[in-house]
């Protein structure tokens, strides 16, 4: 095959995107009369007319019959669409179709069956999954030896089913459906059900993947196949029928094996009949339908025919059948298949871009092709191909055929010699020439000129005009050449020979080439209007100027980073003029319009027309007259300035005296333009053009830039409006005061965001930046809602890691500002972090009040934990935020919110956890239960605990005030979005005191437990009562333990609590010092200085005598050789009898240690033994000194001792006089010492 014509245009569209066409549904009747272009939900139905143009040749076009919308399941789409010819008598061979059917298939399993005119008539769910391929057999006369008569047959392909629809059978139910509705159009009748369908239904067995099918019809074997089926399937012993059963033949295409062929014998499965799913409609206002609803009724019915709508029909269950066998190729997939017409051969196509050629007969692959690999263009021209030469007949059926393939073969097989294929040949030559790089441009020209203008028919030579414009080689000078040399041979020819859309686009694109040309030349010629132009224009603008210059440099300083850009890319270069052309187009009544591209299309144009003035390198006048005249509409130019203005910001910002002088020049230019300001401004409005500015500036990310834009327009709206009143008398003074105040709204909000911005653009000051800066606008902020300003402050706030304690010192200091603000620029100079966030605060003294931020604040730290659990600072700073709330609704409020939103899952997970496990678990089973690590965990339940106690706070002081009234600055009330935090936080309902303090008691054991790594089950000391108010919702009223628990669990609790003091003391041996007294403790961890508080706490709750944990506490302490932190606790003990008998063991175990058990035994101590009375020596022998964590204590200490213990104990006690004894001894002993 001469492939060399279409190959060419293959290379040209390699680089483009696949066309449109390729995402849509196409079918074309095989009478070439109607073409179905579907995509998703909607559909076009397009129907052939013959025109005659106007040069009196007759050429067939295709116009829009109807368009609109199939679906009328919710979702579903069209997946696959045929046309169907119908005729009166089937054996008909004269005249055309009576009229033609659309059948489409819907993702959702729905068969639909509509008239050209869109009018539905049928609907058939007869599978539950979606439609793959609908296809429709004719009925033919037997022309070839050896095939059987086939019969008409519609057959649906689901992914695992198959349905085959009797065709005459469909043709009944069609016919009546068509003509009920002619019927129902001109009288209006009541609805009639249509016959229903004749239908078989086939799933699809053994095979992965199924993505076409082929009916092939009914078939017979011959008797040796038949005794050869029989003999695999069999056996030897097998035995056949007299007679060959008849069967249907179906052949699959896909995955799994590549190619699969199924045998339906006649008769193993009776026809069904459907259940008519869509009834044709009655009492029609109009014979057209609207086919997403079905049909029209009274609206008396309306309810009753929705529910029939809504109620799905009943779905058979499909018929199996298995594959008999397939073409195994594991690495193949099938994507189509196409039968020839002798019904003997398929060619099937697959994804390696090969043809395979099959004999159905034989069930064997007789020829392979090689094709282009995944080319969506030629998916079905392979097929084409392959049966060119079998399909000779007059039933050729291009059924699925892309409008690309086509042309391509009419081209392909059109005679070269002709005029049109003499055209094509020079466009080829045309793209070759504009391809090659190293020709010079006089070459270029002179060959493109004689090319274009030897072309012929106008269309190729518009197409060849269109290709030289766009091609980037091509110098503007040469593009000007051609174009006008075109032109004006156009305009030597007789106008009636002339092509009309040929000449205007010469003309237009010679406008186009000249005003680029012209632009050029006045940006590179010197700027003759001289530097003192309008110096005069900044007048009043300087003192704004001077006021934000300080926060002008703060933002120029921290937006201006160091970037890597390209000399190509740069935004001074012009663009190409290829480009230009690209991004204009000239009206019918002359006038040049922007096609408004991309963003960076767009402001390279823009960069282009007005850089130059801007930088005051330019004649600004000249430049905005030649536009004018041009014929640009000033408010593309106005959006063209404004975009070039807000995207060079930072060169702005380096001169922004003469930049802001440039723009107010070229501003005042644009604003004088004829269609710029109506003569016919309503005064009772705002100007549509002064609006469009303030548009621009709202939605503007450039923060200084906008400001800078609003100042200049903002004075220069005022001069106008006032030269327009002082022309009318003073007749407006209402739309001005109204222009006017918008304008001081506009740019107090830009200051408002100027600053903001610059905060957000501080960086943090260790670590690395974190992310993108958060981008604010006032567009951004409105839409934020009433909390958008503090949220991003809060973000802000994350970033730089400030702790809370910092920000609240600084937004203390914000209050003492005015008074102080001299000592602090001394005492903080160059705490820029400090002073942009006080001058927000100033600026947004409501939006930014304290409760709000801290609000704020708190919640962008939970936020992040949660994204993050082995992070538990950030719970932990969320928490001391939440403290940092003054108000206790909002307090309350965001408390509960925070545990229901973040907290109780993964409380709850961990509860269960050690409830399990019996113990504090380890990190793995943390990490799969809660996720999060040991210690994270640990710190987790810290914060829970403190969260809790702040809830119950919070809980008990709104009673005593009121909730606060949030508002917001009078600039920024008019914010539309979510709520804030604080607001939301003020509609939680209350909750209730008692769970919310069980919750928080769980915590305190589940915290102690993992500090001090103990053996618990927490919520086994509770009760049933106990265990269900868990993790409940905290604002509902649940079942609370009551009255005198049971001594088990009060046993259990006891047990706990005193192994959680001994931790504790245990813990803070390392901090102890005897000799220096008693150093602080940690605020945190298991040293801390509250465990033994809030033991006592829980204790109290958990109804554990208090005496028993504070003597526990003394005796561990005196154990651990703390005497001094154990004397303070001695103090609050009440049983002194009882504490002093256990402190007589603990001082017996010290002296007995000292004298029978140290390695270090003296002489004297020896002698002091033997001079003891019996009765205490006896005693000493019998003590344990291994009981003692620290039995080494010096005797002063343990002498102290002994002169409490005879305090505390009364003379009548039993062990007074041993306590004397004891005295004596540690007395003489440390005498001899």
């Amino acid at each position: 095959w001469d492939t060399s014509d279409w190959e060419s245009v293959e290379e040209e569209t390699a680089g483009q995107k696949d066309p449109w066409l390729q995402d849509c549904v196409v079918s074309l009747s095989p009478c070439s009369d109607l073409l179905v272009v579907a995509r998703e939900h909607r559909a076009v139905f397009l129907s052939a007319k013959w025109r005659t143009d106007d040069s009196g040749r007759e050429e067939m076009t295709l116009t829009v019959s109807w368009s609109g919308t199939l679906s009328s399941e919710e979702g579903e789409c069209v997946s696959s669409a045929i046309c169907i010819p119908l005729a009166s008598q089937k054996r008909s061979s004269t005249g055309r179709p009576d009229w033609t059917c659309v059948v489409v298939g819907f993702t959702s399993g729905y068969v639909r069956f509509y008239t050209e005119s869109g009018v539905l008539l049928l609907a058939q769910l007869l599978h539950e999954d979606p439609v793959l391929r609908l296809k429709c057999r004719t009925y033919e006369i037997p022309r070839h030896p050896g095939v059987t008569e086939q019969h008409e047959e519609l057959s649906i392909l689901y992914p695992g089913a198959m349905v085959t629809i009797d065709g005459f059978s469909l043709f009944q139910s069609l016919r009546a459906c068509r003509n009920q509705v002619a019927r129902a159009a001109a009288a209006g009748s009541d609805v009639i059900q249509p016959p229903p369908l004749a239908y078989k239904k086939w799933g699809l067995q053994d095979m992965d993947t199924i993505v076409d099918h082929s009916s092939v019809g009914i078939m017979t074997l011959c008797v040796f196949d038949q005794m050869k089926n029989a003999s695999i399937l069999g056996g030897f012993s097998a035995s056949v029928k007299g007679s060959p059963p008849a069967m249907s033949q179906y052949v699959t295409v896909g995955a799994g094996p590549y190619t699969g062929f199924y045998y339906a014998v006649e008769g193993s499965s009776q026809p069904l009949l459907s259940h008519v799913a869509l009834a044709v409609a009655s009492k029609l206002t109009s014979a057209l339908f609207s086919a997403a609803s079905g049909w029209l009724g009274w609206n008396k019915n309306k309810t009753e025919e929705e529910a029939v709508q809504k109620q799905k029909p009943k779905v058979e269950p499909a018929t199996p059948l298995g594959i008999r066998f397939g073409l195994p190729d594991s690495r193949r997939h099938g994507e189509s298949i196409c039968l020839s017409p002798c019904n003997t051969l398929a060619g099937v196509t697959d994804d390696f871009g090969r043809v395979t050629l099959l004999d159905l007969a034989r069930g064997i692959a007789i020829r392979m092709w090689k094709g282009k690999v995944h080319n969506p263009n030629l998916k079905n021209l392979h097929i084409i191909i392959l049966f060119l030469k079998m399909i000779l007949s007059t039933n050729v059926r291009l059924l699925e055929i892309h409008f690309n393939c086509i042309l391509l073969f009419l081209l392909h097989f059109s005679d070269k010699k002709s005029e049109q294929a003499k055209d094509m040949h020079l466009v080829k030559r045309l793209t070759t020439l504009l391809k090659s790089r190293d020709v010079e441009p006089d070459i270029l020209e002179s060959e493109a000129r004689s090319i274009l203008l030897d072309i012929k028919h106008p269309a190729i030579k518009k197409q060849a005009l269109e290709s030289l414009l766009s091609n980037k080689n091509a110098p503007v000078s040469c593009l000007t050449n051609i174009t006008c040399a075109l032109h004006d041979t156009l305009k030597q020819k007789d106008p009636e020979e002339v092509d009309i859309t040929l000449l205007q686009l010469c003309s237009s694109q010679l406008k186009l080439l000249q005003l680029y040309t012209d632009i050029h030349q006045l940006h590179s010629a010197p700027n003759v209007e001289g530097s003192t132009e309008n110096q005069d224009s900044l007048e009043g603008i300087e003192d704004e100027l001077s006021r934000i210059g300080p926060t002008l440099q703060h933002y120029a300083q921290h937006s201006s980073r160091p970037s890597v850009s390209f000399a190509q890319d740069s935004p001074d270069s012009p663009p190409p003029a290829q480009t230009f052309l690209s991004q204009m187009e000239v009206t019918d009544d002359g006038e040049l319009k922007v096609i408004r591209g991309s963003e960076a299309e767009w402001n390279q144009l823009g960069n282009f027309l007005f850089w130059g003035c801007l930088c005051g390198k330019s004649p600004r006048h000249k430049v905005c007259e030649t536009l004018q005249q041009a014929g640009i509409s000033p408010q593309q130019l106005l959006s063209l300035l404004l975009s070039v203005w807000l995207q060079r910001e930072k060169e702005v910002l380096q001169k922004p005296v003469e930049s802001v002088r440039n723009l107010h020049t070229l501003l005042a230019a644009l604003s004088n333009m004829k269609g710029a300001v109506e003569e016919s401004w309503d005064p009772q409005s705002v100007s549509p053009w002064w609006q469009q500015v303030r548009c621009t500036c709202i939605q503007s990310h450039n923060a200084a830039a906008a400001l800078l834009a609003a100042l200049v327009a903002h004075r220069a709206a005022k001069a106008s409006i006032t030269s327009r009143a002082d022309s009318k008398l003073q007749s407006e003074w209402e739309a001005v005061s109204l222009e006017l105040e918008q304008w001081v709204v506009c740019v107090r909000q830009l200051e408002d965001v100027l600053v903001l911005q610059t905060l957000l653009l501080v960086p943090p000051l260790q670590g690395p930046a974190g992310g993108a800066t958060v981008q604010c606008s006032i567009k951004t902020l409105l839409e934020g809602g009433t909390g958008g300003i503090a949220d991003s402050v809060s973000k802000w706030v994350f970033k730089q890691s400030m702790a809370p304690e910092r920000l609240k010192e600084i937004l203390q200091k914000r209050e003492n500002t005015d008074g102080d603000d001299k000592r602090h620029k001394e005492g903080e100079e160059g705490n820029e972090e400090k002073e942009l966030l006080v001058a927000v605060c100033q600026r947004f003294p409501h939006s930014l009040s304290p409760d709000l931020l801290f609000a704020h604040c708190c919640w962008e730290y939970v936020v992040q934990w949660n994204k993050d659990p082995e992070e538990g600072r950030y719970l932990c700073w969320a928490v001391e935020h939440l403290k940092l709330i003054s108000s206790p609704h909002i307090q309350l409020g965001i408390s509960t919110m925070m545990w229901s939103t973040f907290i109780v899952k993964r409380f709850s997970a961990a509860a269960f956890l050690m409830e399990k496990v019996g113990k504090a678990p380890k990190d793995r089973l943390c990490r799969r239960d809660v996720g999060m690590g040991d210690k994270a965990m640990t710190s987790f339940l810290g914060c829970c605990v403190q969260l809790l106690q702040v809830l119950m706070e919070a809980d008990s002081a709104v009673e005593e005030v009121s909730a606060p009234e949030l508002s917001v600055e009078e600039a920024w009330c008019g914010a539309e979005g979510p709520a804030s935090i604080a607001e939301l936080a003020l509609d939680q309902r209350g909750v209730h005191f008692p769970l919310v303090q069980h919750h928080c008691l769980l915590a305190s054991l589940l915290h102690a437990a993992m500090t001090f790594s103990l053996r618990v089950k927490p919520l086994s000391l509770f009760d049933s009562k106990g265990k269900n108010a868990f993790f409940r919702d905290l604002t509902t009223i649940q079942l609370m333990p009551s009255g005198d628990m049971d001594p088990g669990l009060v046993s259990l609790r006891q047990e706990f609590l005193l192994r959680v003091l001994t931790g504790w003391v245990q813990a803070i041996d390392d901090f102890s010092s005897s000799a220096s007294g008693s150093p602080p403790l940690p605020s945190t961890g298991p040293k801390a200085d509250w465990w033994p508080s809030m033991c006592l706490e829980l204790g109290s709750l958990l109804q554990v005598n208090p005496d028993i944990l504070q003597r526990h506490l003394v005796c561990e302490l005196y154990n651990q050789g703390l005497d001094l932190r154990a004397e303070e606790v001695m103090l609050e003990v009440e049983d002194k009898d009882v504490l002093g008998s256990q402190l007589l063991v603990l001082t017996g175990q010290r002296l007995s240690y000292s004298l029978l058990h140290s390695q270090s035994q003296t002489q004297a101590a020896m002698e002091l033994l033997a001079r003891l009375p019996p009765t205490l020596c006896t005693w000493l022998k019998a003590m344990d000194p291994s009981e003692l964590r620290c039995p080494l204590v010096p005797l002063p200490q343990t002498s102290r001792l002994v002169g409490r213990l005879i305090e505390m104990l009364p003379e009548k006690h039993a062990q007074y006089s041993l306590a004397l004894h004891l005295l004596e001894a540690i007395e003489a002993l440390t005498t001899e010492d």
